[in-house]
Order: C-alpha cells, then sequence, then structure tokens
C-alpha cells in the first residue's frame, strides 16, 4: 500500500504530464502546474528537486504510457506480421490515444526539449531507440520463421517504418488535420504488404 506521500507524488506526475507535454518545458509555468493541481509551490518542489526533474518524471509518465500500448498491440497471438498489422491499426487511431497526453509527447517533447533541455531531449531520443527496438524484433521473429524477407536489416526497416509514422503524426499535428495519419497510415499497409514477401 502507498503513502500519503506517494499518492501525492504519483497524483501531481500525473497531473501535469499533459500540462508539460501541450506547453513544453519553458512554455509550462509555475502557476500553470499550482492551477493544474491545485497544489502550492511549496508542496510541488516538496515533491520534486525543481521544475526540471517534475518535466522530466512528467515525460517518463506519458513514455510508460505510450511504451505500454506499443506492447500491447505487439504482444498478440500471431504472425510477425499480424503484430505489426495491430501496431499500424494502433496508429491510425494514435491522435485519439495521446488525447489526454496533450499530443505526441515524442514529437512535442523532442521538438521543444532539441534547444533547452538536455535531459528531456535524451529521453525522448531513448524512447525513439525503444520503440524502434520493439519493432524491429518482431520483425527478426519473422524473418527467422520465414514469415518474409527483408530488403534491409529488421533494425533499418523498423527505423524506416517509425519514421514515417512519426512523419505523419508530425503533419497531422501541425496542420491540425489527421488526414495526415490516417492516410498515410493506411497507405503504409499497403507498402509493407508490398515490401514483406
Amino acid at each position: 500500500m502507498s503513502t500519503k506521500a506517494e499518492r501525492t507524488t504519483a497524483y501531481i506526475i500525473e497531473t501535469v504530464a499533459p500540462v508539460f507535454n501541450k506547453h513544453g518545458y519553458i512554455g509550462t509555468s509555475m502557476s500553470d502546474l499550482t492551477e493544474a493541481t491545485n497544489l502550492t509551490k511549496g508542496a510541488l518542489y516538496g515533491n520534486f528537486e525543481n521544475k526540471e526533474a517534475l518535466a522530466l518524471s512528467a515525460f517518463e509518465y506519458n513514455r510508460t504510457l505510450l511504451l505500454n500500448a506499443i506492447d500491447e498491440q505487439l504482444a498478440i497471438e500471431g504472425t510477425a506480421m499480424e503484430k505489426i498489422g495491430n501496431l499500424i491499426a494502433f496508429y491510425k487511431k494514435y491522435d485519439v490515444f495521446t488525447l489526454t497526453m496533450g499530443g505526441c509527447p515524442i514529437l512535442n517533447v523532442g521538438i521543444d526539449a532539441q534547444h533547452n533541455n538536455r535531459l528531456l531531449a535524451s529521453a525522448t531520443k531513448e524512447t525513439i531507440k525503444d520503440i524502434e527496438g520493439k519493432i524491429a524484433l518482431v520483425l527478426e521473429n519473422g524473418v527467422n520463421k520465414g514469415e518474409f524477407k527483408l530488403p534491409v536489416t529488421p533494425l533499418q526497416f523498423a527505423k524506416q517504418l517509425f519514421t514515417i509514422i512519426q512523419g505523419s503524426i508530425a503533419m497531422a499535428t501541425l496542420t491540425k488535420d489527421r488526414k495526415y495519419l490516417l492516410n498515410t497510415v493506411t497507405y503504409l499497409e499497403v507498402l509493407i504488404r508490398r515490401e514483406l514477401k
């Protein structure tokens, strides 16, 4: 059973995660955080060393939600192709999945942190590598089981696949037009079937 302090810390992280994700590290003020949590500045700093530590914990929270969802898509029973198909279906509705998070944490935090927060930028890069690794493992298993052949290594294919997905997320976010995401990911299904013969 968690202590009151642990519950307060968890509440703060869960509450501020979408605020940081939506407004960015620099764009999020302490008043934004106190308003969202209904806690004082002192209460926030009583649980976190500084704003940077809180922002990193908030990103880790969103990162865990995302990685767990991806694990769930790839853990289904079936072939590697079915697992990749399941992941693609998840990304068709990715904008809905990330709505309560304040948008895509990889895109939002990754871009925001590039020039103002080394730790957040590193955490974003690590998340990208983790996702690419998860996809590559499924692809490698498919190749080893003789389900399909890849034109490049599983990791390289995973990187290209994820680049296309993230690109469509970026375009949908920047234009506020989800067709960029939906149409690109739908076309990706055709490309994957064509490439993985």
